[in-house]
């Protein structure tokens, strides 16, 4: 059985930060393979949706049928741990972010894996702080992910949405479940101003 959860805390020992979103795929990869080594790892698999498009998974685990979706957002940090130096870039477009990880939900839902889970692991407390009192008056009010926000049906750009933004993410994200978020702990570099990770893992079942 695929406990993300605990796959996420022991991963946080090894690797409490990563240069980029493929540096985190791989790390989680290479744990899975070296604590579930029955259930088999693939990266970048290639799938057919419930539409019969194509698409990759991130991880795949065929002996389980369980798929991961993996996303890395972050906020400017530089650090050195363990004699390794890490630049992360502040890549801020929170807005397409936030569509991109539940469009990873839907996608999951469509490949309907027995065990599914989207996660985003991220230093930037937009993601899962609350929102200011106007939030639900933002272009991306309806893609908002923050701790104890509940996502279901069918999720659209407002009017106040700009095109730009909307530029290759102009379909609605539809969703066949009601799912709440709860973001958790993964590590904490206390000296640093964006030094607080944490994660956010939504279950996909069929």
């Amino acid at each position: 059985m695929l406990d993300i959860h605990s796959l996420m805390a022991r991963l946080s020992k090894r690797r409490p930060i990563f240069h980029s979103e493929a540096d985190f795929q791989h790390a989680l990869a290479w744990l899975i393979h070296e604590t579930m080594q029955e259930c088999g790892v693939r990266l970048e698999y290639p799938v057919k949706s419930e539409a019969h498009n194509p698409m990759h998974l991130d991880i795949w685990l065929p002996n389980e049928e369980a798929a991961i979706e993996l996303k890395y957002c972050t906020r400017q940090l530089a650090l050195n741990w363990n004699d390794e130096t890490f630049d992360l870039k502040g890549q801020s477009a929170q807005d397409t972010r936030r569509y991109d990880f539940l469009k990873d939900i839907q996608r999951l839902e469509q490949v309907s894996p027995k065990t599914g889970f989207a996660v985003l692991l991220t230093n930037d407390p937009l993601f899962w702080g609350l929102p200011t009192k106007e939030w639900n008056e933002a272009g991306d009010a309806a893609f908002r992910i923050h701790e104890g926000q509940i996502i279901q049906g069918e999720s659209v750009w407002s009017h106040k949405a700009s095109e730009g933004t909307k530029m290759g993410r102009v379909a609605p994200i539809s969703l066949k479940s009601s799912y709440t978020m709860h973001w958790q702990d993964y590590w904490s570099f206390p000296k640093e101003k964006s030094g607080h990770f944490r994660y956010l893992a939504v279950s996909v079942d069929p």
